[in-house]
């Protein structure tokens, strides 16, 4: 067996290997010798099938299965043994690969067009000058996060007399135009509503100060500006009825609901961080000012490496690719979309893998590894986060070792936590390596930057 490589430009090259059939013959005829062992003839006991029949059935599929098995073997190994940093997968040549005939041909030649990556140097260095957003944690932000809280930890209480946001129950009827309830008309028993969310103000207004047992009058029409979903929730109709209804009604209360927030005490400190971690309203308010500010300061590093990316490809500039070569390799994995879709996106995907080349010199130059350890830390703070979102913050490790561990079940799953954890640990080598230009900002112009 012979590999040679031939570069044919800077960016690619022709690998062509070259076999002969004692490279293959041993394997051949020990794969014809499992086939004769299995196979099954009429006139011939199991194992005892003549070889020379073995050999006219199987002979060829075996020689080109073995074959391509050598191959592959030979072209992966010379890539890795002599360190060809290709881009993509191999492709057979499409001009100069001769036919191939497993029926009579023993000697066989392979070429394969390789798409080789482009050689350059990127460093980073003070003279990078790249922006780092530092987001405020107002004290808006922090009673915000402790009103959560202490609404998780709400209850719902009857009261005699109606205000603001409060829930309604009651008989809903319809009324005749001179006020008497209307025979045959829409009536609704254990009716529910929000007077708070009314569009018109002065049906609003009708609620104000109302009383279990007072029976008052209102147009569910007006009080909805004839919104035929708002109408067909509260009627019990459909919205096409809805829309045509546009009666004054009765409405009898028989209850009125409101939500008190919980206390902030020393229960909702412990839920919150756990026992006794915290033990005043000063000292949690505190610590959620930090939770929020931990949680800002990932999405600063997260837009410090996407500016930090910008810096450095108009460092790098625009580099040489194989173009024919990569859009036959992004067609080949992108089959079901065509050579338009190619086009449309090619650009982009060059883009893409000019910041994964420049990502992986400067992931090798700071020497960054990704351990098991790392990944798994990185799928119970991924799990960690999820559950801050609903404001659970003190999550028992039990639990986050259970999501963690169906989290790394999935391949998908194990590839982005593997990008996470380099991403995170290249953002922490780059950031002292760069001149950070400070900039404070809030949330909300932080978020739009994103929009």
């Amino acid at each position: 067996m012979n590999v040679s490589l031939q570069n044919i430009d800077k960016v690619s090259a022709l690998l062509t290997v070259k076999l002969e059939k004692a490279d293959y013959q041993e394997k051949v005829e020990k794969a014809l010798k499992s086939f004769r062992q299995k196979a099954q003839m009429p006139g011939f006991r199991k194992g005892m099938v003549p070889m020379s029949l073995v050999k006219k059935m199987y002979g060829k599929s075996a020689m080109a299965e073995e074959v391509n098995k050598l191959l592959s073997e030979a072209v992966y190994k010379y890539i890795q043994d002599n360190n060809v940093n290709i881009l993509g997968e191999p492709l057979p040549n499409e001009d100069k690969q001769p036919e191939i005939d497993f029926g009579t041909m023993e000697d066989f030649e392979f070429l394969f067009d390789i798409a080789l990556a482009p050689e350059f140097e990127v460093a980073v260095s003070a003279a990078d000058k790249v922006d780092y957003y530092d987001i405020e944690v107002t004290d808006e932000m922090v009673n915000n996060q402790v009103k959560a809280y202490t609404q998780r930890n709400g209850k719902y209480d009857k009261v005699e007399e109606y205000a603001d946001n409060d829930m309604l129950k009651g008989l809903l009827a319809e009324l005749n135009e001179d006020g008497s309830t209307k025979e045959g008309g829409i009536q609704v028993e254990g009716a529910v509503m929000m007077p708070m969310y009314m569009k018109n103000d002065e049906q609003k207004a009708i609620f104000a100060n109302a009383k279990v047992n007072d029976v008052l009058v209102f147009n569910p029409h007006k009080a909805w500006d004839g919104n035929p979903a708002e109408m067909a929730s509260l009627l019990k109709i459909d919205k096409e009825a809805a829309a045509n209804v546009k009666a004054d009604f009765s409405f009898q209360v028989e209850e009125i609901t409101r939500f008190v927030e919980g206390e902030l005490n020393q229960e909702i400190f412990d839920q919150v961080f756990g026992e006794g971690v915290v033990k005043t309203e000063e000292e949690f308010r505190a610590k959620v000012k930090e939770v929020l500010a931990k949680q800002f300061a990932t999405d600063s590093d997260y837009k410090f490496l996407i500016d930090l990316r910008k810096v450095l490809m108009e460092k790098v500039g625009k580099l040489e690719f194989p173009d024919a070569l990569l859009k036959r390799i992004m067609l080949l994995n992108n089959a079901d979309k065509g050579e338009k879709f190619v086009e449309e996106n090619y650009d982009k995907s060059i883009e893409e893998l000019t910041w994964h080349l420049i990502k992986e010199q400067l992931v090798k130059a700071n020497d960054i590894k990704v351990e098991q350890e790392d990944i798994t830390n990185m799928s119970k703070e991924v799990t960690r986060a999820q559950f801050a979102q609903y404001g659970m913050l003190n999550v028992p490790d039990e639990i986050l070792e259970n999501y963690s561990k169906e989290m790394l079940k999935k391949k998908e799953s194990i590839e982005g936590l593997v990008n996470r954890v380099i991403e995170v640990k290249l953002t922490a080598a780059l950031k002292p390596q760069v001149t950070l230009k400070h900039k404070s900002i809030t949330a909300a112009d932080f978020n739009k930057m994103f929009e």
